[in-house]
């Protein structure tokens, strides 16, 4: 669409000259450009504490680095080695693994579940239909909420747990066989079979099938093994206040990292993902992974017909959104979660690839669209750039202070609600049992109700409706918890989520 300015009278030599020496040129003088935007865009949207880039293109990296600080209490600063929680960009690591797995012949993505799985608890009119391409492409038509909600956000499981757990699965509220219906669910029922059959989980699948060829030794799957490395890790942040960005109250742990969003990774590993992407499994000048399977996975297995900010969704790989950006056809995959947010990216037809991950999602979390957009943009030499991305800054600025507005009006009008419950909280203390979902308790702290299920914990607010409460165990989601009273008059249950929990 664009294209770099240059004076008509040297249009004649710039054709002699060797496209390697004009990438080179750019190569060289685009660092520079990024870290300038890069501080400028930290500077204005003010809610984000820190930032790392990676940008490639088919020789390597171009750039990577870091700005800001990885957390706000510890003032540590980001650079290219910094961790980085990348959430559900992680489903492209997942699904190439499991394709590794199939080239060479150990499963076929295309059998039904039943016939690699027989004794899983797949409804056998699910499991004698679909397959692994089907799971992973986000067009199964299936879901399984309790084996999605205890990997991604209570924790509470075990290996043998989530095996039996998968009687659970069911056809999607809403959903198709064959329909594009994203969802985490595909992926966690489809490693929780994979391990069973193969005893190997997804942590070791996709250290020995795709992190170990590539060399990406700075991304893991454990928040304790991040911790280890000496490096800062990127802490979850929102920026509710003006100037007072603060820690996520739910912050990964090792029991939440799992096969949907489960890996922390550096600018440097960053680079190197997608050279391997842009390449075909080569990195370095090697082959590190076999030509064609990485290839293999950018090619749309499911259509869709949407748009996520300015990217047009045309189609779903193995996990990897097919799409454009502009005029170029764009593969991608984006992450977030309580206040981490991961853009990874790239353009195949023009070699070239993008990741920004940031420690804040509540309320510029899209700021990593914006400065992976600005890179493409540069590439393509968009007149006037700077000024182009720095109006965008002040739109970003201006969503930004809205958000923080609605929030607090939210606030402050929940703060008026008034009692609902027509007992004294005392009364409902206690655990209350979900076989599927767990265990929620309901506790008393300074003339409160706290309510907890796995490593989630919230406050509970007053809510419109008898017998209810509303809670934020995911911060920002707001959810409604509704007391069922016995024939005692006493509460004999709560639902959640339409899950009904017995008290203990």
């Amino acid at each position: 669409m664009f294209s770099r300015c240059v004076p008509t009278v040297l249009a004649t030599a710039i054709l002699l000259v060797p496209q390697s020496m004009a990438a080179a040129e750019d190569r060289a003088t685009f660092p520079a450009a990024m870290e300038a935007f890069a501080r400028r865009a930290l500077v204005r949207t003010e809610a984000v504490p820190g930032m790392a880039v990676a940008v490639v293109d088919g020789q390597g990296a171009i750039y990577t680095g870091g700005f800001g600080v990885a957390d706000v209490q510890t003032g540590a600063p980001v650079d290219a080695d910094t961790r980085f929680y990348i959430a559900s960009a992680t489903k492209s690591v997942t699904a190439l693994a499991v394709a590794s797995l199939a080239a060479r012949g150990e499963i076929d993505l295309e059998a039904p579940l039943s016939r690699w799985s027989p004794a899983s608890g797949v409804p056998a009119e699910i499991a004698d239909r679909i397959t692994l391409t089907d799971l992973l492409s986000h067009r199964s038509g299936v879901d399984n909420s309790p084996i999605a909600f205890r990997a991604a956000f209570s924790g509470d499981w075990t290996p043998e747990l989530m095996w039996r757990l998968t009687d659970q699965t069911q056809p999607r509220e809403g959903g198709a066989y064959g329909a594009f219906a994203y969802s985490n669910a595909g992926y966690n029922l489809a490693t929780v079979l994979l391990e069973q059959a193969r005893g190997q989980d997804w942590r070791a699948l996709v250290r020995d099938e795709v992190l170990g060829p590539l060399g990406m030794t700075e991304t893991t799957a454990f928040i304790d093994e991040a911790r280890a490395s000496g490096e800062a890790v990127a802490t979850g942040h929102l920026g509710l206040i003006a100037g007072a960005t603060a820690r996520s109250p739910l912050q990964k742990t090792d029991a939440t990292m799992q096969s949907a969003g489960g890996l922390i990774s550096t600018a440097h590993d960053m680079a190197l993902w997608l050279e391997a992407q842009i390449n075909d499994g080569r990195v370095g000048g090697r082959q590190a992974l076999p030509a064609g399977l990485v290839a293999s996975t950018h090619a749309a297995r499911v259509s869709q017909d949407t748009t996520f900010g300015e990217y047009v969704r045309t189609g779903y790989g193995l996990g990897w959104q097919v799409g454009r950006y502009r005029d170029n056809v764009l593969i991608h995959h984006f992450g977030n979660f309580s206040g981490s947010r991961a853009h990874v990216s790239f353009m195949p037809e023009r070699g070239l690839g993008v990741a920004v991950m940031v420690n804040e999602d509540a309320v510029a979390g899209e700021l990593a669209d914006l400065v992976a957009n600005y890179a493409y943009d540069w590439f393509a030499g968009l007149p006037d750039i700077d000024a182009v991305y720095d109006a965008k800054l002040d739109e970003l600025a201006a969503r930004r202070d809205r958000r923080r507005a609605g929030l607090a009006a939210g606030l402050k009008s929940r703060a008026q609600r008034p009692r609902t419950l027509s007992l004294p909280d005392a009364a409902y203390v206690g655990d209350y049992v979900s076989l599927a979902y767990g265990t929620m308790s309901v506790r008393p702290a300074d003339g409160r109700l706290i309510l907890s299920i796995g490593v989630q914990s919230a406050v509970a607010e007053n809510y419109t409706d008898p017998e209810s409460l509303r809670v934020e165990l995911t911060p920002l989601a707001g959810e409604v918890v509704a007391f069922n009273l016995g024939a005692d008059g006493r509460p004999a249950a709560l639902v959640y989520d339409g899950e009904r929990f017995v008290r203990r």
